[in-house]
């Protein structure tokens, strides 16, 4: 890809970006995007076979901007599945803040654009993968409370790291980040590792 064709693209996602958080997700439609990127639509779909690919490629590129993966690295590089745990609980409690506008959108929106289900799912997986993956290392470490099963484990962990949660908490309550992260470390300790 031409620098050319990588500064067209990234205009693209920027646009999208910004008016699915100024619109929260309502009424984005392609040519608005094409409008504010500086670009014809024809070149949307020169970068983008569909508007669910658009979206979908928008949320990759808001955590690629954002350093998601170099943030995860805290819990890769954990000694413990315990001290994981509280790693993610650290990067998803303030990662959430600045995705907050975009997430929001499209939460908002999949009700009903198909493309903003598809990308909400997608990191929503996204999300699950790591709950999975801590718990699977509890397992390993013999240290999932025993009245979990694994599947129940993943299931309530990665429910209970919900943006809704987060933003029940935060927005709804006025939870500080700090206490938001001080607690749900607290919680799920508590729940899911073996005394």
């Amino acid at each position: 890809m031409s620098s050319k064709e990588k500064n067209t693209r990234t205009k693209i996602l920027e646009a999208t970006w910004q008016l699915m958080v100024e619109r929260r997700g309502m009424g984005v439609r392609m040519g608005d995007i094409a409008k504010l990127a500086g670009v014809s639509r024809q070149a949307i779909y020169l970068h983008f076979d569909t508007r669910t690919d658009l979206m979908s490629a928008t949320a990759i590129h808001v955590d690629v901007v954002l350093g998601l993966d170099e943030r995860l690295s805290a819990v890769l590089d954990a000694p413990t599945a315990q001290q994981a745990l509280k790693a993610y609980v650290d990067v998803w409690g303030n990662y959430v803040p600045e995705i907050y506008g975009l997430a929001k959108a499209l939460l908002i929106a999949r009700e009903t654009d198909e493309a903003a289900a598809v990308a909400w799912d997608e990191r929503m997986a996204c999300l699950r993968d790591g709950c999975v993956g801590i718990i699977a290392e509890l397992i390993r470490e013999d240290r999932l409370a025993p009245e979990w099963s694994e599947s129940e484990a993943v299931d309530m962990f990665w429910t209970t790291l919900s943006f809704q949660t987060w933003e029940q908490l935060t927005v709804g309550c006025g939870w500080s980040i700090a206490q938001y992260t001080r607690w749900m470390e607290i919680v799920l300790i508590r729940a899911f590792v073996k005394a």
